[in-house]
C-alpha cells in the first residue's frame, strides 16, 4: 500500500496573487504608448532599473530642477465604473506638470506609480496610453515608473495612480509671489470642466443623491454623465511656457483643491490682494448641476472646485492684450479675470484674494 504525502504543495508567488509573467506581458503592451512620449535627452528606453535624462547644460546658464508629486484622486472611481481607463492618465500629468510650470519650469519628465490590486496587461497598457498622450501634450518625456500588484490589498479590478515630474527653469527666472506689483492683471484661463478635484463631493451629489446614471444622456452637456465627468484635465504646461516667453508674467496659479481663492493667494505676497469679478464668467453647467442638486452652497462649490478656472497668469498690465492674442491663437478660452490692488485691510492679509459680484445665468 503506497502512503500518500498530507503535506500541502509548494506555496508559488501566483497563489499569493501576483504573477510575474502578467507583469511582463504589461511591460510589453505598455511600450509602444511609452516610447510616444520621449524627448532627445532621453538615454536608453523602458525597462531598466532607473531612467536617464541628460541635462543640456549648454542650454541653461543657473538651471534649478523643480519637482512635483500628485495623484488623480477620486475620479478613478468614475473611469473603474464605466470600465474606461485611458484618459485618466491624462489627468495625473496634467496634476503633476501643471503644478511645476507654475514656478516658470519647463516640464522634463515624469515617472509613474500604478498600483493594482491584479495586474491585467490591457488595464496597465490603457493607463499608460493616457499618462503617455498626457506627457505628448506636456512635451515631457515618460522616463519610467513602476506597476505594483497588491493581492489581498486591493480588489481585482481595483488601481490607483500617481506622479512625480520634474522640471527645470533658469535661476533668475524662477515666477513667483517675490514679482508681483500692485496694479497687474490676472487673466484666467478656462478649464475642460471638473479636471481631476471635488470628484467625492460631485459622486455624492450625482450619484448617491441625485440617483443620476452614469450611462445617462444630460441635456445640459449633450453628452452622458459619465463622459462629462471623464473629461480629461485641460493640460497648460505649453501654453504657460509660450506665456512666459512673449509677455512679462509675474507668476501663474493652478486651480486645484482648495478652488480659485486659495490657490491664487498662495503666489500673491503679504500686502497685496487679487480682486476677482465672478461676472467675468459663467461656469460650465456641470457646476451648476452639482449646485443645484446637492444644494451646495456657493462658497462650498467655490473651495472645493475651479469653477471653470483652470489656471491664472497674473502679469504686467501692458502685456493683457498681447496675453489674451497668444492664448486664443493657441485655443485656450482666456479673459481679465481681476486686479491687484494693496491689501484693503489688516484683516485681509492672509486672505489674499476675494471673488466679487455673481455668475451671469448661474
Amino acid at each position: 500500500m503506497t502512503e500518500h504525502s498530507s503535506e500541502p504543495p509548494p506555496a508559488t508567488y501566483a497563489d499569493a496573487g501576483v504573477s510575474i509573467e502578467a507583469g511582463e506581458q504589461a511591460v510589453e503592451a505598455l511600450r509602444p504608448w511609452a516610447d510616444k512620449a520621449t524627448r532627445p535627452e532621453v538615454v536608453g528606453g523602458i525597462g531598466g532599473f532607473a531612467g536617464l535624462f541628460k541635462l543640456r547644460l549648454d542650454r541653461w546658464k543657473e538651471p534649478l530642477l523643480a519637482s512635483s508629486t500628485d495623484g488623480v484622486g477620486t475620479k478613478i472611481a468614475v473611469a473603474q465604473a464605466l470600465d474606461l481607463h485611458d484618459t485618466v492618465g491624462i489627468d495625473l500629468v496634467a496634476m503633476v506638470v501643471d503644478d511645476l510650470v507654475v514656478c516658470g519650469a519647463e516640464p522634463l519628465f515624469l515617472q509613474d506609480y500604478i498600483a493594482v490590486g491584479r495586474v491585467r496587461p490591457d488595464l496597465v497598457a490603457a493607463l499608460v496610453k493616457g499618462i503617455a498622450t498626457g506627457c505628448v501634450q506636456a512635451g515631457c518625456a515618460l522616463l519610467g515608473g513602476e506597476t505594483a500588484e497588491h493581492p489581498g490589498l486591493m480588489a481585482d479590478g481595483a488601481y490607483d495612480l500617481s506622479a512625480t515630474g520634474v522640471g527645470v527653469v533658469e535661476a533668475d527666472k524662477v515666477l513667483g509671489p517675490d514679482r508681483v506689483r500692485p496694479g497687474d492683471v490676472v487673466i484666467a484661463m478656462g478649464s475642460s470642466g471638473l479636471h481631476s478635484n471635488g470628484y467625492s463631493l460631485a459622486r455624492h451629489v450625482l450619484l448617491d443623491i441625485a440617483r443620476m446614471p452614469l450611462g445617462g444622456i444630460v441635456e445640459e452637456f449633450g453628452r452622458t454623465l459619465g463622459e462629462e465627468l471623464l473629461e480629461p484635465t485641460r493640460i497648460y504646461a505649453k501654453d504657460c511656457l509660450a506665456l512666459a516667453a512673449e509677455t512679462e508674467v509675474r507668476t501663474f496659479a493652478h486651480i486645484t483643491g482648495g478652488g480659485l481663492t486659495a490657490n491664487l493667494s498662495r503666489v500673491i505676497p503679504r500686502g497685496l490682494h487679487a480682486v476677482l469679478d465672478r461676472g467675468t464668467w459663467t461656469p460650465a453647467p456641470v457646476f451648476s448641476l452639482i449646485a443645484q442638486r446637492g444644494r451646495v452652497t456657493r462658497p462650498e462649490m467655490e473651495r472645493t472646485f475651479n469653477m471653470g478656472v483652470g489656471m491664472v497668469a497674473v502679469l504686467e498690465p501692458a502685456d493683457v492684450d498681447r496675453a489674451l492674442a497668444v492664448l486664443t491663437a493657441r485655443h485656450v478660452p482666456a479673459w481679465v479675470l481681476g486686479d491687484i490692488t494693496p491689501t484693503p485691510t489688516p484683516d485681509d492679509a492672509d486672505r489674499r484674494a476675494t471673488l466679487r459680484g455673481d455668475h451671469p445665468r448661474f
